[in-house]
């Protein structure tokens, strides 16, 4: 089970701590330049809200990786290995990606952000930029993505996505065209793999924003 989240909202329709997104979307949807960020626990999240929103916003997310109590027949982790996600926030439609060492959270590559993106389209391209940096390091490191959709573009050689082009994105189909086309020229060695949220909590790469 995802471990729960709390949210806070510094600037929006409503201020605060919240225990769900739906609430937290709700205050932030609309509200131009809205300061949210989530939180692990309901302590940091009231600590976070009591502070400065420079202080945590773009800063790198510790992941929480659910671990111990682990039955023996339950998946783990690989270490070391990479881990990718991208965010895209919700009310302007700006995406951006990340890739992290999965054990350490230390962020290896971050990109964006980018204008009318999607989470499908930053997951792709988080994935073939993590593909091309490893070959460049002759690594055989497995790739964590908690992106079923990804995955899928990525056996295809293929984005499948249905996001309509305009004059904000021209940049996100050039790189979705020079991604397509990394895929289908180049061979490698790592494996590329499903993190299991339900079972070790949030992707380490995570923005930690919903």
């Amino acid at each position: 089970m995802a471990k729960k989240k709390y949210y806070v909202v510094w600037d929006g329709q409503k201020t605060g701590v919240f225990d769900n997104w739906n609430e937290c979307k709700k205050s932030i949807k609309n509200y131009p330049n809205a300061k949210y960020k989530s939180f692990p626990t309901k302590h940091a999240a009231e600590q976070a809200f009591a502070g400065n929103h420079k202080d945590y916003i773009g800063k790198t997310v510790t992941p929480s990786i659910q671990l111990e109590g682990l039955k023996e027949n339950q998946p783990k982790p690989v270490f070391p290995s990479l881990a990718v996600d991208a965010a895209c926030n919700t009310v302007t439609g700006d995406m951006e990606y990340r890739g992290v060492d999965a054990q350490t959270a230390t962020e290896i590559f971050r990109q964006g952000p980018y204008f009318d993106g999607t989470n499908n389209v930053g997951e792709f391209l988080a994935i073939v930029h993590g593909l091309a940096y490893l070959k460049k390091k002759n690594s055989d490191l497995p790739i964590y993505t908690d992106s079923k959709t990804a995955i899928s573009w990525i056996r295809k050689k293929r984005a499948n996505t249905t996001l309509k082009k305009t004059p904000r994105n021209e940049i996100l189909f050039d790189l979705l065209e020079r991604a397509e086309k990394w895929v289908k020229e180049n061979t490698w060695r790592n494996q590329l793999l499903k993190w299991e949220t339900k079972i070790w909590g949030e992707i380490p790469a995570d923005f930690g924003r919903k």
